[in-house]
């Protein structure tokens, strides 16, 4: 860290409190310097020549002379391999033992000398010096696998591995969780280290919150997931391939994962993208449904200050007839910044302002921090340190609380590594619970301590339980806020189990799903901004994370009326729509940006009403399929490459493709569209794809088209649920799903398929399998003349 570092990072805590950063840095130093053992010298190894196999469940054992390979085909179609013994637990990211083995997978020998495995979507080859093949059934390559290397400290110690492997020339690059340059990722290194950027962050900016060793990688051969499951600190280079001119070679795409220790172990799904992302959250586990009402409009602000500004707020949507069914509380309501506590002064009657804002229809959602004040008298503290043999913290190699600076002052950190301690906290939230908030939002959890100098987050040395297993801070550091989002989720669970949580959290890992979603965390006010924020849900969403949003208007500074409306109309098409800024930020009420703002800024809170039903479905699909709400143009066709670069449009769902506005002063816009015809829902205009089109963008709203066949649940003026059709092709044919609202509870919903054709100058729409009358209105568009039922 520089000096202009250092200068921003006092001013952003306050001079005091900023060298107490200083010397918390120092500290944690020092603590490093003492608790890890220097590397040294290190001897270098590869896997050596192939020695001998063993057949096992779904694969087997490959034996080289200085290592050994396991392969074993999962069922449902995930194949995991792993070098020197490693198996598939324990993990982080799997929710229990893991997938069974494919009994019909077995290890075979190979033509070529080596060995291979064959199962329904891969086959597995391995070649006589550790190289390892995916093909798919018909023998095209998807990936190759160089083999490995290691450096052992010649003292003893954890091997730092690298793993370098080819992908076919037309390969792009997706995911590794949230990348504010993506969602196509550029050539470049990558690092998998989750980090507070210090308050605000643009599209040149990496790591952020939620890295993951997760990518997706799509080209003509197929799409596949690969997934390195180590939590430790590491990073992943990519390079992009290029295909020969005239007789020249394709250079194939490359990728090299590097870990500073830890197992070598992958998982790979194979298949289309929907079969891919089911797949994935098939072995992670399904994403959290989040309840109905966090599914509409939601408005934060660090800084409301006090119940009065609340109410304020609250109050001039309703007189200005705007929706609003979430408010967040940020660190301001808290007495002296201290979790699991409220200001008595600024907020004395909290429960009862809850209640009169739910019987508005507005929820109270809270921040949550895990840094814990460390000093006696402090209830979270004293009960923490009463935690287990040695207390709920996080500890140092000499068995003393790690110390860290946040905003709080002088903190401790929860193990929640620990499954004690995950319990222990998990109960705390009955007091937020109490106070009338009806979900939780986790923050400052990768975990930050404020640092002067270089990486904010814990030393590296500070000893963790993992499970019972122990170990430090570099293997827990990634898992930490998925540990917390699990304990949080687990506790609201068992304190309220007949209501789904609602919990969403700024960093996480592998599985996060499990436990509810993300948003963007401070990304920064501008243009860039603008961009990044469609960046990281679509990466999220690929990574198996389909609940995430932007900080609408961006979080620090103050943006212009048309950049914030544009930031408004894009947020409305993500799945968590909220407005959100710094407490020295402009404010991010539309009315703060004159009428006209204000009159576009309804029409977009109004179709996002109308589109709650979609919204639910959507929500309902993400659980059962792990399909994201939001998905990149290719989704449906990976094989067209001029979709695999667009990266300024997305598909919402399978129905709606969203063109948002990211540069200043556009009235109208490119886009690509995928195959098809789509129509544009503001003026009913058909456009045939694939293919470029110019559509109209102005002020008032952005790009929105619908693929022509779509059955979309919408609300209808009335309240109810109708269908919005849009007219197939002649000889053509379309449909959509539909999961009704069953409420916040756990009641299933059942899936309902609906069917589009046109016949006789008519649109007839029909449910799947039943010919009752479809129990909904119907509207028709997408025809000349009036609409027909």
């Amino acid at each position: 860290m520089d000096g202009r570092d250092l200068v921003r990072s006092v001013k952003m805590v306050g001079s005091v409190q900023g060298m107490r950063a200083v010397r918390s840095a120092w500290r944690h130093r020092r603590a490093d310097a003492r608790g890890l053992v220097p590397r040294g010298a290190e001897r270098a190894r590869v896997p050596g020549l192939l020695v001998g196999a063993e057949p096992g469940p779904g694969g087997g054992v490959v034996r080289f002379a200085r290592s050994e390979l396991l392969i074993r085909v999962a069922v449902g179609g995930a194949v995991f391999w792993s070098w020197d013994g490693a198996g598939q637990l324990p993990s982080y990211a799997l929710p229990g033992a893991g997938p069974e083995a494919d009994p019909r997978a077995c290890l075979e020998p190979d033509t070529n000398g080596g060995w291979q495995v064959v199962s329904e979507r891969l086959t597995v080859v391995v070649s006589r010096h550790g190289a390892v093949e995916l093909r798919t059934p018909g023998g095209v390559l998807l990936r190759r696998e160089l083999p490995p290397r290691w450096w052992e400290p010649v003292e003893g110690g954890a091997a730092r591995w690298v793993q370098r492997s080819e992908v076919p020339a037309d390969a792009r690059f997706f995911g590794l969780g949230g990348r504010s340059g993506g969602p196509r990722l550029r050539e470049g290194t990558y690092r998998l280290w989750n980090t507070d950027p210090g308050g605000r962050f643009g599209p040149g900016d990496d790591p952020l919150y939620l890295t993951m060793p997760v990518q997706v990688v799509v080209s003509d051969a197929g799409t596949h997931l690969v997934f390195h499951d180590n939590s430790w600190s590491g990073g992943v280079t990519l390079r992009e391939g290029e295909e020969g001119a005239g007789s020249g070679h394709d250079r194939p795409g490359t990728c090299e994962v590097r870990m500073d220790g830890g197992p070598l172990r992958c998982w790979v799904v194979a298949g289309t993208p929907a079969r891919v992302l089911q797949g994935w959250t098939g072995l992670t586990g399904a994403p959290a449904l989040p309840p109905s009402w966090a599914l509409g409009p939601q408005h934060a602000r660090w800084g409301f200050g006090s119940e009065q500004e609340v109410r304020r707020v609250v109050s001039g949507y309703r007189k200005r007839g705007l929706p609003l069914s979430v408010l967040h509380l940020d660190i301001d309501h808290y007495d002296a910044h201290q979790v699991f506590t409220v200001d008595p002064e600024r907020f004395p009657g909290l429960p009862t302002l809850a209640k009169e804002l739910r019987e508005e229809g507005v929820r109270l959602v809270s921040i949550v921090d895990p840094a814990v004040r460390a000093s006696v008298g402090n209830a979270v503290f004293d009960s923490g340190m009463e935690v287990g043999a040695e207390g709920a913290f996080v500890r140092d190699p000499q068995g003393r609380p790690v110390r860290g600076e946040v905003w709080p002052g002088e903190c401790v950190y929860p193990d929640f590594t620990d499954p004690d301690v995950r319990e222990w906290w998990g109960g705390l939230y009955e007091e937020r619970l109490g106070q009338g908030f009806a979900g939780v939002w986790h923050d400052m959890n990768e975990p930050v301590s404020f640092s002067a100098f270089g990486d904010p987050s814990l030393p590296r040395s500070s000893r963790h339980a993992l499970e019972g297993r122990g170990g430090d801070h570099r293997e827990a550091h990634n898992v930490y806020a998925l540990a917390m989002a699990r304990a949080g989720y687990e506790g609201l669970r068992r304190l309220r189990p007949e209501e789904r949580p609602f919990l969403f959290s700024r960093s996480g890992w592998a599985g996060m799903q499990r436990y509810g979603g993300t948003w963007s965390g401070d990304v920064a006010t501008g243009w860039p901004g603008l961009r990044a924020s469609l960046a990281l849900v679509l990466g999220l969403g690929l990574c198996g994370v389909p609940y995430s949003g932007p900080d609408v208007g961006g979080f620090d500074g103050s943006p212009s009326p048309e950049l914030y409306l544009r930031w408004f109309q894009l947020g409305a098409y993500m799945p968590l729509f909220r407005t959100h800024s710094a407490i020295d930020a402009g404010r991010r009420e539309p009315w703060e940006f004159g009428p006209e703002v204000l009159a576009h800024a309804g029409q977009v809170l109004e179709e996002r009403e109308r589109l709650l039903p979609y919204f639910v479905t959507l929500a309902r699909l993400a659980r059962l399929t792990g399909a994201p709400y939001v998905r990149p143009l290719w989704w449906g066709a990976p094989g067209d490459r001029e979709l695999r670069d667009c990266e300024d449009a997305f598909l919402l769902g399978d129905a709606l493709l969203v063109a948002p506005v990211l540069e200043e002063g556009a009235g109208r816009r490119t886009l690509r569209l995928p195959r098809g015809r789509w129509y544009d829902t503001a003026t009913g205009r058909a456009h045939e794809g694939p293919g470029q089109v110019v559509v109209e963008a102005p002020l008032s709203r952005i790009p929105v088209l619908a693929r022509a066949g779509a059955v979309i649940p919408v609300r209808s003026p009335e309240g109810g649920l109708e269908l919005e059709v849009w007219a197939p092709p002649a000889g053509r044919t379309g449909g959509g799903l539909v999961v009704r609202d069953m409420g916040d509870g756990w009641e299933e919903a059942e899936v309902e398929r609906y069917t589009s054709r046109l016949g006789a100058g008519r649109v007839v729409v029909e449910r799947d399998g039943e010919e009752a009358a479809v129990p909904y209105p119907v509207r028709v568009r997408g025809l000349p003349g009036p609409a027909q039922p």
